[in-house]
């Protein structure tokens, strides 16, 4: 893990060896079920270590100077293999973190690699966050959300925003090309109770990646986010 060591350093994360050995077992686990279920394309250990791991820490980046409270949640929406949540948590142990997916078979991998981790503080759920959104338990009960480019940008806003509690933070992870996004998106912001906080490059890849923070400064109308698949087919624009 010594690419991981490294990349997290110039992050400012310090990483244990405790840490370097969870995040080792996270890799080992993730191949095995990766040969029964599709979580994902990427498996060669440095390509993990790089597109994987340190891509999720990069959202450390969109948390310097944000006042916190010791207890703070954050919600991984469409985490998949447990992207970018998983090593957040792992960095973060105080975190209290939600890993929400629609596909159960993903969920299986979610609840076996977090019990095998030992990692507390986590409630994995299969569910679409269009409905899930609108439980009361976790409907802006959340301090941040994030999301590792599932989806277009204004798609994503109209997912993460109604979970932010106001004053919290939404974090989408992007790469490429983003100018055209982000423009559909600002509707989305506005429409959710969201603004648009920065723009972060991340600069410790070859290609062009960014961390779009946004920022939540009033509550959601009730009718966000609009029925499942809605969001996706017909973005607000």
């Amino acid at each position: 893990m010594e690419i991981l060591l490294a990349g997290a350093q110039k992050l400012g994360i310090t990483l244990s060896s405790d840490q370097i050995d969870a995040f080792q077992r996270y890799y080992q686990e993730l191949v095995e079920w990766n040969r029964r279920i599709n979580l994902t394309a990427i498996v060669d250990y440095q390509a993990v270590q790089v597109k994987h791991f340190l891509d999720s820490l990069t959202v450390s980046l969109a948390l310097e100077g944000w006042q916190r409270p010791a207890q703070w949640r954050c919600i991984d929406v469409g985490s998949g293999a447990g992207l970018p949540g998983i090593p957040l948590k792992l960095v973060y142990p105080q975190m209290e973190l939600v890993l929400l997916d629609a596909t159960a078979k993903r969920t299986a991998f979610l609840n076996h690699i977090t019990g095998y981790l030992g990692l507390s503080g986590v409630e994995v759920i299969t569910a679409r966050s269009e409905d899930l959104a609108h439980q009361l338990s976790y409907r802006e009960a959340f301090h941040l959300a994030v999301s590792r480019g599932v989806a277009p940008l204004a798609t994503l806003v109209e997912l993460m925003m109604p979970f932010c509690l106001v004053g919290g933070r939404a974090v989408a992870l992007k790469k490429g090309e983003i100018k055209e996004e982000m423009s559909r998106a600002q509707k989305a912001l506005s429409e959710t109770g969201g603004r648009l906080l920065q723009v972060r490059p991340v600069p410790l890849f070859p290609d062009q990646r960014y961390l779009v923070i946004g920022e939540k400064v009033a509550p959601t109308p009730s009718r966000y986010p609009r029925r499942p698949g809605l969001p996706v087919r017909r973005p607000l624009k």
